[in-house]
């Protein structure tokens, strides 16, 4: 069995707290017909460099009953940055358009696979994966972005087309296992930063 999901996968379920307050678990999002779950974190330069562009591609397909959930799996041990917290924090400060849950157990991220912040997933109504991987191909710095292939999903899902691109892979920082030692990592993968 490979260790991310695979395409035609069913979503995990999960049940963690939220940013607002709330617990929010998958049948709660079951009103969308498209469900977008990445996992993400506070303080990772790759998230940071692309999350203005997620939250345009959020803004323009809400109107779809497209659904964002942002998931932060991170160890607060290895940057206290990416604690629940500062989660409230960034969310109060950025009013980003997705539920921010905080996965402390990180047992929602060994579920789905995660292996970067970020990394996204894209769900069907029926909850079954049809796309997997980045956002866009430049997360760190937007501004030289030349793909964007969470709209470019999400624009053939919603148009009825079959997905051109079902799996890329995820650019980002590794996720924040707790317990292990952050500089035991690729540099590029900005751990050191």
């Amino acid at each position: 069995m490979a260790f991310t999901l695979q395409i035609g996968d069913s979503a995990p379920d999960f049940k963690l707290p939220a940013t607002d307050g709330k617990t929010y678990q998958l049948s709660d999002f079951s009103q969308h017909p498209v469900l977008v779950v990445f996992f993400t974190c506070n303080h990772c330069p790759y998230v940071i460099g692309s999350d203005e562009v997620t939250q345009a591609t959020a803004n323009k397909f809400a109107d779809q009953g497209v659904a964002f959930v942002g998931i932060n799996s991170n160890s607060k041990n290895t940057y206290i940055e990416d604690d629940f917290s500062h989660m409230v924090t960034r969310m109060y400060q950025y009013q980003f358009p997705w539920t921010y849950l905080h996965d402390e157990s990180q047992a929602v991220a060994k579920a789905y696979g995660a292996l970067r912040t970020p990394h996204f997933y894209v769900f069907d109504r029926d909850r079954r994966l049809i796309y997997t991987g980045r956002g866009i191909d430049t997360p760190r710095d937007a501004s030289k972005m030349t793909v964007n292939d969470l709209d470019r999903t999400l624009s053939e899902h919603l148009a009825g087309k079959p997905i051109s691109i079902p799996v890329t892979n995820p650019i980002g920082c590794n996720v924040k296992w707790d317990g292990k030692d952050p500089h035991w990592m690729p540099v590029e993968a900005c751990d050191l930063v």
